[in-house]
């Protein structure tokens, strides 16, 4: 690079975009120079008090005598041109952007757009200005007209009073409005309490009612709840009441030769031999059956007392306290042990006294009748022939088919008093 020279490129001074100078810059006439050098608006009064404060925030556009070989200012160092810092063009290149920039509060030099913005700007704020000097020059001739003409004191003056009268009216008005605004404020903020006051009663209120409404609820839930279970007990208690206790309860039938109750047979044959535990569970379910027929015809038997034990039931002789059982568990003691017939034979005396209590109740036109008659001596008595129920000196078949007649005359008794037992539950409903 040649000594004197720099590389340098000029910027736009608002968007810092790289220029491009015209030609027609490098030179001009002392007439334009002097002309550019003339104030664009004159201002002979001049607020030095003013000024001095704008200053405070007036930053100097950068000057060709203050940028020193170009760093700073509108001159960037690039590699765009070389330029003799002291040639002629660069100098009048230079004051020309320096008067530019003093003339106004705008630096220099500016690209195409920021110029036409520019210019966009400065034509908005004279077409502001035109129409103030309109609306000023409209309000000037006003006023020249107006002093033109003299004024008639007398209407003025009376004017003045009565407007001096409408202010006096109008500022006790105020002072009148004023007080009514105070009382106003006054009773607002009174009633501003009293709707707290009611606005916090209210949220009690609900809180309390949907506390009710939520308890109501429930209760109401578990009132239905309570009536369908009410509903559901009143029907189960009518099949109940409706229910024939004792044919739930005991179930007689037959199986083959044998009498059944509850399943369990009572008897014995040399083709089934049942075995002695199922003979004495059919003992006690029959005892058990015989003693509430009785209890439900207040029936106390004579001479015994039936005592329901499952498998070991057994009767009571009531004049010495004698225990016959009636349960056996067979084998070679069991030839020599009369004690079951004893036991047996009083079983069919109560069942003989039960057979007479219900003949007796059903006398006259309903009389009642059962299909085997049994006697004191421990015997059943069929059209043809009788059978004894005990087992000594008597076959296994004879005693079978005693205990099968038995359980009969049972099975027609319960029939009797279950007819009974609804005949009671239909008068009662």
């Amino acid at each position: 690079m040649a000594e004197g020279k720099e590389l340098v490129s000029y910027t736009c001074q608002r968007c810092s975009q790289a220029l491009k100078l015209d030609d027609s810059l490098n030179s001009f006439s002392e007439h334009i120079q002097a002309e550019l050098n003339l104030p664009i608006h004159s201002n002979p009064d001049v607020d030095l008090e003013s000024q001095a404060t704008s200053f405070d925030h007036y930053v100097p556009p950068c000057r060709f005598s203050d940028s020193g070989n170009g760093a700073n200012g509108f001159m960037l160092i690039s590699n765009d041109k070389e330029v003799d810092l002291l040639s002629q063009h660069f100098k009048v290149q230079a004051e020309l952007f320096e008067t530019l920039s003093g003339q106004s509060d705008i630096d220099h030099p500016l690209c195409d757009s920021c110029a036409d913005s520019l210019t966009d700007i400065l034509e908005s704020q004279l077409k502001a200005a035109q129409e103030d000097y309109r609306d000023y020059n409209a309000y000037l001739r006003k006023l020249k007209s107006e002093a033109d003409n003299e004024p008639n004191i007398e209407y003025l003056e009376k004017e003045l009073g009565d407007l001096k009268a409408e202010e006096t009216r109008l500022l006790d008005e105020l002072h009148a409005l004023q007080k009514e605004e105070a009382e106003t404020l006054k009773a607002i903020e009174e009633q501003e309490k009293i709707a707290e006051k009611i606005s916090e009663e209210e949220d009690k209120y609900w809180r309390e009612y949907t506390r009710q409404r939520r308890d109501f609820m429930v209760l109401e839930d578990e009132g239905r709840s309570l009536e369908c279970q009410l509903n559901y007990m009143t029907v189960q208690l009518d099949k109940l009441q409706r229910k024939n206790v004792f044919n739930a309860t005991f179930h007689i039938w037959h199986k083959g030769h044998f009498g059944t109750i509850n399943n369990f047979r009572l008897g014995r044959l040399p083709s089934a031999p049942v075995d002695w535990s199922e003979i004495n569970a059919a003992w006690g379910q029959t005892a058990l059956l015989l003693s509430a027929l009785a209890r439900k015809i207040n029936l106390t038997f004579e001479r015994y007392r039936l005592v329901p034990f499952g498998n070991h039931s057994h009767i009571i002789v009531l004049e010495d306290e004698k225990e016959l059982p009636l349960y056996c568990s067979g084998g070679f003691k069991f030839l020599w042990d009369t004690k079951f017939d004893s036991g047996m034979v009083a079983f069919l005396d109560c069942v003989q006294q039960f057979q007479e209590k219900v003949e007796k109740l059903e006398k006259g036109e309903k009389a009642f009748c059962f299909p085997y008659r049994t006697t004191s001596k421990g015997k059943i008595e069929d059209k043809d022939a009788s059978y004894s129920i005990k087992i000594q000196l008597n076959s296994e078949e004879q005693w079978t088919k005693a205990l099968k007649f038995m359980l009969t005359n049972l099975k027609w008794g319960l029939a009797w008093v279950s007819s009974q037992f609804n005949e009671e539950l239909e008068s009662d409903s």
